[in-house]
Order: structure tokens, then sequence, then C-alpha cells
């Protein structure tokens, strides 16, 4: 590669939003067939750079060229016409519209000046097929799950048959068969001769598909290697400068008598959602103080069973009992389970779980604010206290708690999730997929927030698409598959290929530990 002239070329790229320094003179290549990783953590500048290329930023110094032609996009548009896409780490497709409509958005194939929807909807078929999935082109996008809007995503770029893909986070909802899937669509790309800019926070993947890989660290180039050859440890230093834990098993404490005990679990909704999976015949235990994992493929029943225990699932018959503390519980509503100790980090922070253009303090103190109030008013004293304790307790990174929400890092608009959740004192804390997107360094911290967590005895049930997560993480693991619970693992005694073979329905390995 090194011999070729470079596909992409970016000299000296700087960037400013106000006094924040995003990039700071950056310099970067991308070669035909070649897979060119990015890795630092959240506000380290990859995606500022990336959105330089894919022409979402325009006001920048330095310069970029493209097959040796210099360039300076105006707007994504220019970029795609110049054979550039990029595929976002946060879902940017419009709900209420089709899979085809979002697929085709602003480049409608149309036929008498009517849009073709016939030949929109077959070439969408064949789009879809590249990344493994079969969906129903005039299903509404909103209908679906968080998993399947991210390949829809990822076959609105490929639709574009750019020369240059810029990847941001593309597993980070996907199961580890869609992922592997996904693998293979970027071997054929590459044979083809596209260059893919990669982002992502899993070192387990950079290696296997990467050529390179450089690191970013507040908006510099700190270090290039051969991705081949490169450690998860050589990564991390470099990308946080300190050292970083993913394994806390070792360091977990007692545990104390069962909390939940969920046994034959089974819904039968009023109104079938579509595509989701209800649960449909789960037991399992979670003990206070105890961290337990839920493993399955996309479309098993993780998210279905935590939104069902939290209330915000379907409504219609529910077959089979859960207990907290002992007593029959059935929340009706998110708020009736607070009042009774649940509290739920959703897998979708930016939809689901905070109001952007908030403040961090209104974020923080949402779920808390009868407990402010005195005579009828909130006490704008008590929700300042409150929001300060949180983010010095999470350790936020922020300007100021009246900024919004979403003017902050994936990992610390997760803390502010975390933060108020906790806030509500609860016995019992449901998480789905809580480091969807968030960096190594924050990962880290959200790991010892874990720990520390079941350290005060609150029990936590946590579903993640990350293998490595569950193993290093839980006490144990359950293995859900199509609704159902159908394995169990403790984790001092089971590897990750044991917690896929289950979730596949494969004969599980010689990991042991399976009840």
């Amino acid at each position: 590669m090194s011999a070729a002239s470079p596909l992409v070329e970016m000299t000296g790229i700087t960037k400013r939003y106000g006094g924040v320094l995003a990039c700071d003179a950056v310099s970067s290549s991308l070669y035909a067939g070649e897979v060119h990783a990015l890795l630092g953590e959240n506000g380290a500048g990859k995606s500022t750079l990336m959105k330089v290329l894919s022409g979402e930023v325009s006001d920048y110094e330095g310069d970029v060229s493209v097959d040796g032609t210099p360039v300076r996009f105006g707007k994504p548009a220019d970029a795609q016409a110049a054979g550039v896409a990029m595929i976002h780490q946060e879902l940017d497709l419009v709900p209420a519209l089709s899979v085809a409509e979002n697929l085709f958005l602003g480049r409608e194939v149309r036929r008498f000046g009517v849009i073709d929807r016939r030949t929109m909807a077959a070439a969408t078929r064949d789009v879809l097929a590249r990344t493994g999935i079969d969906l129903d082109p005039s299903r509404p996008v909103g209908e679906l799950r968080v998993g399947e809007q991210q390949l829809v995503t990822i076959a609105r770029a490929l639709a574009l048959d750019a020369r240059v893909l810029i990847m941001d986070e593309p597993t980070s909802a996907l199961s580890n068969t869609e992922v592997e899937r996904l693998f293979s669509v970027i071997s054929e790309l590459r044979r083809s001769g596209t260059g893919i800019f990669y982002i992502s926070h899993r070192m387990d993947e950079i290696g296997r598909i990467a050529n390179r890989a450089t690191v970013l660290r507040n908006g510099r180039h700190v270090a290039e290697f051969d991705a081949q050859r490169m450690t998860a440890d050589e990564a991390a230093e470099a990308m946080v400068g300190r050292e970083v834990r993913t394994i806390l098993r070792d360091e977990h404490g007692p545990v104390g008598e069962d909390l939940l005990r969920v046994t034959g679990l089974a819904v039968r909704p009023t109104r079938p959602r579509v595509g989701r999976r209800e649960p449909d015949g789960i037991d399992l235990t979670v003990r206070s103080g105890e961290i337990v994992g839920l493993c399955g493929l996309l479309g098993a029943g993780r998210t279905e069973l935590l939104e069902s225990l939290y209330g915000a699932g379907s409504s219609g018959q529910w077959d089979g009992t859960a207990e907290l503390d002992g007593a029959h519980v059935r929340p009706g509503s998110p708020r009736a389970a607070l009042r009774l100790g649940i509290a739920f980090v959703p897998e979708d922070r930016r939809s689901s779980g905070l109001v952007l253009n908030h403040s961090v303090l209104a974020n923080t103190v949402v779920s808390i604010v009868d407990r402010l109030r005195t005579a009828g008013l909130v006490r704008r004293r008590s929700e300042v206290a409150e929001t300060q304790r949180t983010v010095d307790q999470l350790k936020v990174k922020l300007g100021r708690i009246a900024d919004p929400v979403g003017t902050l890092s994936g990992g610390n608009q997760q803390k502010v999730v975390f933060g108020r959740m906790l806030l509500t004192e609860p016995k019992l804390l449901l998480l789905d997929d809580p480091t969807r997107g968030v960096d190594i360094g924050a990962k880290a911290e959200i790991y010892q927030l874990l720990s520390e967590i079941a350290g005060r005895g609150i029990g936590v049930l946590l579903a993640s698409s990350e293998l490595p997560e569950l193993v290093g993480v839980c006490h144990r693991v359950v293995v859900l598959r199509g609704g159902r619970s159908v394995a169990e693992y403790e984790t001092e005694n089971v590897t990750e290929a044991d917690l896929l073979a289950a979730a596949m329905g494969e004969r599980v390995g010689t990991g042991g530990g399976a009840r």
C-alpha cells in the first residue's frame, strides 16, 4: 500500500468549536483496499476528523485530497458525489419513513416524475441482502430494533457504491452473528478497492479487520500501529494515557439473598410489537450485590425482558411470576417500577434515556422531582446539590450543570443516565447495553461504577452484546434464545465460545459451568 498513492490524504486538519480545539493539525491517509482504524476516547477528535472528510464540517484549516485531487466539501451531498460516504454512530434515520425511503432519501428513483417505489424496493432488497438481513422494504424504520436500524444505515451507505467509506462504531448495536456478516461485507469491499476509515472502541475488532490503527488524544495524533501486531494494552495506554481495567470479576464482593426471582415468565401482549421477541419462558435469579448478565443474539429477547420488568414493555397477559424481595411484582409503568425500587438504563440513551436539549441538571433530577418538592414547589438549591453530588461521584466531565446534556460525550451522557437512576435509590438496576458506543476509558469507569453499585447491595441485571464484557464483569450469565432462557453459567468457568454456542443453539463447549 505504501508504494501506491493514497486514496485519501488529510494534512494539518484543525477544527475549533468555540474555545475547544477538536482537531489540532491532524494528518491521516487512506489507501484503496485498506481498513484504517481510528482509536481514541470520546472527544479525542475522531468523529470531527471524519466529518471534515464527509462534508459535514466545512469550516476547518488544512487540506484534503481524494484520488490526488484537492477537495473541500461544503455538504455531505458533495462528498457522496465524490464517492465518500459515512455511517454514523448515532442513528440518523427517519422513523416514520420506510426502509426503502430511508435508503433512497434525497435521491429517490423517479419514473415519469413519479417516485418508482417498486424499483426502490427491489434495489433495497438487493443491498439488504449484502448485509445479511431480510427486511420488508415498506416497513417503517421506527418499528425496527436498534440493531436492525444500524444495519439499515450500513445498507444505505453501501447503496451509494462509495470508494471511501467511513464507519463510526458500526457494530455497537449488532449481535455477534451480524458482526460476522458485516466483516464479510468489509472483506468484499476491500477486494473491490474500497478504502475504509473504521472508528471503534472494540479492540478485538481492530486486529481482525484493520491494516493500520491511528490513535488520537485531545485532538492530536499521538500514535500509529500495525493493527495486526498492536496489543490492546498498547492501544489503551496511547488512548487514555493511564492504566485501564476491563476485568472486574476478581473484585466481586459477597452477595446476599435472592432479590429478583423470575419463574417461567412469558408475556402475551394485547398488541404484539412487530419484530419484537417477548419473554416466552424465562427463569433467572439476581441476588443482592450480584451482577447477572443477559447474553443472546439479536432478537433473543434481552431488551424485551428488561422492558417488561420495568413496566415499559407490552401490555397484556403475564404467565409465570416475577418476585422482588419475595413479593410478586408486575410494574404497570416505569413510575410504578421506580416506586418498587426497580431502575432502568435503556439501550438508546439519546432517544430513550435523555432529553438532549435540556440541561444536565434537568436530566439528572427528573426522576426525583417529587422528592425535592416543598409545599408544591421544587427547591432549586436541592436540585443543584443533588446534581452536583452525582456529577462529582460519577466523575462526569462537563462545563456547567446548566449545559445541554447533548453537548457531553457519549460516555458522560451515559453517566448522567446512571446518576439519575441511582438517585432513585433502587434495589434492582436493569442495564441494556450500557457501554454501547463509549470509549475504552469510559467503559473502565462504568465497570468500576458497576462494582461499586453491587458493593452497596444493589442487584444488577446487565444485558450486553459484548461477550468479553459479560465474562469479565458479571458473576453469572443467563443465555436467552427465542425469548427463553436456555443456559446459565458461572463466569469463572465459562468462555466466550461457550456463550456464543449456547446463544446460537449449538453444542456447548467444554468451558463448563452450565446449569
